[in-house]
């Protein structure tokens, strides 16, 4: 079982001259869902190397045990400090792709055409794709295999309005996932604001907020052992 992990290379909040980047409980929390499953992990992001990581989610009030293992865990920090770059992979070595949100995902990842071809690679070849929070928004120009938007029809979440706005950043993105999902035709669903919420569409799963990470990857190994 091989995972590839993409993470956003974005460090800059809009032009509130704040910082951003992943969120460290969603990468953290899949990470040992997925080691302790035994899968073999590759870490990636749009320009390689070191990932900004949004200053937030490494305050006190966002910790949990797994952000505190992963902070303790040099392997885990090595393999973060040296990302491979993501035009450099090939979706055909892997067994599924997960993406941690984060606020930096909106600008780069939902833009990027290398991480565009790789959701569509992933998605051809019926293999697991999975989301979390502000990730979802990578999925705004993928394209499903008849040329529609991939989530038009199916049934998606990701982080709602009334998280970005209970946060306010609703007029600093560049755009809202809730409202992009549902204009490219997604089925959106949600929970209440900041629980857990997972949705699975065929290979497509997709998580509402940062609580909904540790289930996704749940979900993701779920698929994984079922296809094996």
């Amino acid at each position: 079982m091989k995972i590839l992990i993409v993470l956003t290379s974005h460090d800059t909040l809009g032009d509130t001259g704040k910082k951003t980047g992943f969120w460290l409980e969603e990468l953290a929390a899949p990470y040992y869902v997925f080691k302790d499953a035994g899968a073999q992990l590759v870490l990636a992001s749009p320009k390689g190397g070191q990932p900004p990581l949004d200053p937030k989610s490494d305050l006190p009030d966002f910790q949990t045990d797994m952000t505190r293992r992963f902070q303790a865990d040099e392997a885990a920090l090595a393999a973060l400090a040296q990302t491979t770059p993501l035009a450099e992979l090939n979706a055909a070595d892997f067994d599924a792709v997960f993406y941690p949100g984060g606020h930096g995902p909106l600008w780069d990842l939902a833009e990027s055409p290398v991480s565009v071809a790789l959701l569509e690679a992933f998605d051809r070849a019926g293999k697991p794709q999975a989301l979390v929070c502000h990730a979802p928004g990578a999925l705004r120009h993928v394209k499903g295999a008849d040329g529609r938007p991939l989530v038009a029809g199916r049934k998606v979440t990701g982080f709602t309005n009334g998280e970005e706005d209970a946060v306010e950043l609703t007029d600093i993105v560049p755009f809202l996932v809730e409202d992009m999902l549902k204009e490219n035709g997604g089925l959106y669903e949600k929970g209440p604001d900041w629980a857990p919420y997972v949705v699975e569409d065929g290979a497509l799963i997709t998580g509402q907020n940062p609580a909904s990470s540790d289930a996704v990857a749940h979900a993701l190994v779920k698929r994984l052992a079922a296809k094996a």
